[in-house]
């Protein structure tokens, strides 16, 4: 079944996050996110990927309510969350999405235990029976690789993978349709990063997870998610299955994006050759306003109509 032939779980319409600082000469306006359009269906993993500053963090936040998005509307099953913050939308949000924060460091209560930690969920869900909390805890704990043992030790007791594993727990203890993972590796070592890709992929598999991934690394996220959006400047400029995207990238920031993952071979590595994205050079300017234009089949690219004819050539 087609992603377009199912209802969305998370639909997002033309959403912008303005941030405004210093007052008169000196007020300056920061649009984090500039009218971005997406949605994200039941089991799948979608991943938004981009340099660092481009709003995909704020976009996470802004759908778990973090922040309170400028404009645009979002709906979670069928519901708008993008309305004024009530206490019962408050409990639905927290009922249903969840966030893997990507410091493991700072995202955990230093004078909590691992225990107090995971169970701080359960016991806003009104769990409130102290053994049924442990043994919930304890459950999760073994899902993502800790043991009982783990459970009365500290944060900073633990590696920077045990800690992340930790804050994956308190994420999934309360059992959420919607995880929002920000970055939850780009912190962690190369090699504690494919652990904890694994077992976000089990987990998936497991428990019926449908993940938001934000990544900047586009060789994790090609392994990880199910479509891809690319997001430039805080405008989504590419989306597409995964698949189709690493085969037939159009944009050319996604393309400088993808010369710039290393190759595996050491002589494929070395005639690697890395491309610049210039605004000023790589589009074409007609005056026509840019949106996004169905290229293929779920493949949707920002550009005017002369820019969509070049790209059906890269094709």
């Amino acid at each position: 079944m087609m992603p377009d032939e199912r209802v969305p779980l998370l639909e997002v319409e033309h959403l912008k996050m303005t941030f405004t600082s210093g007052k008169g000469a000196k007020k300056v306006v920061v649009n984090a996110i500039n009218d971005n359009s997406f949605s994200i269906y039941e089991g799948e993993t979608f991943g938004l990927v981009g340099e660092s500053g481009c709003g995909k963090t704020t976009t996470g936040r802004a759908i778990i309510r973090l922040y309170d998005p400028t404009s645009g509307t979002m709906r979670f099953m069928g519901r708008d969350i993008s309305g004024p913050m009530t206490k019962e939308l408050r409990h639905f949000l927290t009922d249903n999405i969840a966030m893997i924060f990507q410091d493991p460091i700072d995202s955990l209560n230093p004078r909590m235990t691992v225990e107090e930690i995971v169970a701080e969920g359960l016991k806003y869900h009104g769990v409130n029976d102290p053994a049924e909390r442990r043994e919930i805890v304890l459950d999760m704990l073994a899902k993502v690789g800790l043991t009982k043992e783990h459970a009365s030790r500290y944060p900073h007791e633990f590696s920077g993978g045990q800690r992340q594993r930790v804050g994956i727990a308190r994420a999934l203890v309360v059992k959420p349709k919607l995880i929002i993972a920000d970055e939850p590796v780009s912190a962690l070592d190369v090699s504690i990063q494919a652990q904890v890709i694994n077992l976000l992929n089990d987990l998936k598999k497991e428990l019926g997870l449908t993940i938001m991934f934000i990544a900047h690394d586009l060789s994790v996220v090609k392994y990880f998610s199910t479509r891809v959006a690319v997001m430039y400047y805080g405008k989504i400029v590419e989306m597409a299955p995964s698949d189709e995207l690493y085969r037939h990238p159009l944009h050319p920031y996604t393309r400088a994006l993808l010369s710039a993952v290393p190759q595996p071979n050491p002589r494929l590595e070395k005639q690697r050759k890395r491309l610049t994205y210039d605004p000023a050079k790589d589009h074409i300017e007609t005056g026509e306003e840019r949106e996004m234009r169905e290229i293929l089949p779920e493949h949707f690219v920002y550009c005017n109509s002369a820019e969509l004819e070049e790209y059906k050539k890269l094709i």
